[in-house]
């Protein structure tokens, strides 16, 4: 007996960002939208709590207690009373530390397939609270579809789309953290007074229109010059992205994953053929959303 729970990768169409708090944290206006790039997870019974991975860069996925996958399953059975001991499986396709939320999604991924193998019957509000407690991009690998993130991203607002938007994602040679990236905004923005981020209204309309024209002038990300300070080659990523024709570049979250929005599936091809051959990423992928958020696919 097994459950296994699909779970999509995520693009920031907006990532508007405060100043830090006194706890460290940031305040966000954060414009999820969920892609078609899936992990899997597929929750197994067991003798004892176990994490296997496989897939693209399935070395650099953590299988300790410190993999939000493991952490998930952790905090539900502390809250039932029950042991953990289940095998969590990942199959990974999202790109690993590739700011496209891998291992949030892992973690939302985990903690729905346990729900259903335990019978636990957790509320949705019970399972977005857990979600939260895990990471602040975990809630929305739960919901999908398209949110806009208050706080530190993780109070969720579900947001109307129109149509569906074509996407290519430049993979980039190495990884870069998030925390240094946020740190980079700190000292970037040290003597600049920095707003308060609010969701730009004419990029919610330009989602609800579904008009890839109208969201390509309007995306934006406030971490992208720290992640351009930390890894200035993604610059280049960026141009030849934009030279063969997206009608948005930008960095995804805090990177270093560069995000392509192009008009059709079309574009899509000649975008991913010019990044692919220019030497300057890794991998290249294509796809498409609003997707579904975390869905069980197979078992109880």
């Amino acid at each position: 007996m097994s459950v296994t729970v699909r779970v999509p990768a995520k693009v920031n169409v907006q990532l508007a960002v405060g100043a830090a708090r006194a706890d460290g944290f940031h305040d966000l206006a954060n414009v999820f939208l969920a892609v078609g790039l899936f992990d899997e997870v597929t929750v197994t019974p067991a003798d004892e709590l176990r994490v296997t991975c496989e897939g693209p860069d399935a070395a650099l996925v953590p299988l300790d207690r410190t993999n939000l996958a493991a952490r998930a399953a952790l905090i539900l059975a502390e809250r039932r009373g029950i042991e953990p001991a289940v095998h969590l499986h990942i199959a990974k396709d999202i790109p690993v530390a590739g700011g496209m939320a891998g291992g949030s999604a892992d973690g939302a991924g985990a903690l729905l397939a346990c729900d259903a193998l335990w019978g636990t019957n957790a509320s949705r509000e019970e399972l977005l609270d857990i979600c939260a407690e895990l990471g602040s991009d975990v809630p929305f690998s739960l919901v999908g579809g398209a949110a806009l993130g208050i706080g530190r991203g993780e109070k969720l607002t579900v947001l109307d789309v129109g149509g569906t938007f074509h996407w290519v994602f430049a993979m980039a040679e190495r990884g870069l953290s998030t925390p240094a990236v946020f740190r980079e905004f700190d000292r970037l923005t040290e003597h600049v007074e920095v707003p308060a981020p609010v969701a730009s209204e004419a990029l919610l309309d330009a989602l609800a229109a579904g008009d890839p024209e109208a969201l390509a002038a309007a995306v934006s990300n406030d971490l992208q010059p720290a992640a351009l300070s930390l890894f200035p080659e993604l610059a280049d990523t960026l141009a030849t992205g934009s030279g063969a024709g997206a009608r948005a570049a930008l960095v995804s979250g805090s990177g270093p994953t560069t995000a392509f929005l192009v008009r059709d599936p079309e574009s899509a091809a000649k975008v991913a053929e010019a990044l692919s051959a220019s030497g300057t990423c890794r991998s290249v992928r294509v796809a498409s959303g609003p997707v579904p958020g975390a869905t069980v696919v197979a078992g109880n």
